[in-house]
């Protein structure tokens, strides 16, 4: 049985993907066997799990960081023979064929937007990425997710409501703008290994897995 691939992209950078990928896969790897394939050239994932002196972390609530190179669809079909789920962090916009490639091969994405217009407009040629990759992979699911949000913040309302006309469905769940995911990033560890300044940060992690696992 083919491993199932969920992929993060944006073609803005700064978006929290990085963070979000590795979060999501160390919430993941608490309920079944996880790859981590970073398709971004810089690298940051790498950097990430080796700062914490953790690059054979299966058992220490990291996966393994599998860097795609060259070639991100053999990375993918490496982890995917070793693991149930592969979470890929894919490049910026600068790779955005290298995106367009894990998209037609993925069977669901998430989109990370920030409460910010810059974001909203890198979003919607993000969408038309998705559309182009469904003429090959007419099955991808994708969904946008509201990250680094401030619930009290007018702006954010308005990012809410705006979203909807993006033509790709709002996950449910938000994401806060909270301390312990930089926190986790300086530490080379996922919110999952912070104990209690970490908790609702995973929390947060774990609703996103629970309404990607509702929608599929």
């Amino acid at each position: 049985m083919a491993a199932w691939v969920l992929a993060l992209a944006n073609l803005k950078g700064g978006c929290g993907k990085t963070t979000l990928a590795l979060n999501l896969a160390a919430g993941l790897a608490r309920r079944g066997s996880v790859g981590l394939v970073d398709a971004d050239p810089q690298g940051a994932m790498g950097h990430w799990v080796a700062w914490g002196g953790q690059e054979t972390a299966e058992g220490a609530g990291l996966p393994r960081v599998l860097a795609a190179g060259t070639d991100p669809l053999a990375a993918i079909a490496r982890a995917s023979r070793h693991h149930d789920r592969v979470v890929v962090d894919c490049p910026p916009s600068l790779d955005m064929a290298v995106t367009r490639q894990v998209l037609e091969q993925a069977d669901a994405l998430l989109i990370p937007v920030l409460p910010s217009p810059l974001d909203l407009w890198a979003s919607a040629e993000t969408v038309a990425v998705v559309h182009q990759a469904r003429r090959a992979n007419p099955a991808l699911r994708a969904w946008l997710l509201l990250n680094q949000a401030e619930p009290g913040s007018a702006l954010t309302r308005a990012m809410g409501a705006t979203l909807a006309g993006l033509e790709l469905p709002v996950l449910g769940s938000v994401v806060r703008r909270r301390a312990a995911y930089r926190n986790a990033a300086l530490e080379g560890r996922s919110v999952y290994q912070m104990g209690f300044r970490g908790r609702e940060a995973a929390r947060e992690m774990d609703r996103v897995i629970a309404d990607i696992a509702g929608k599929e």
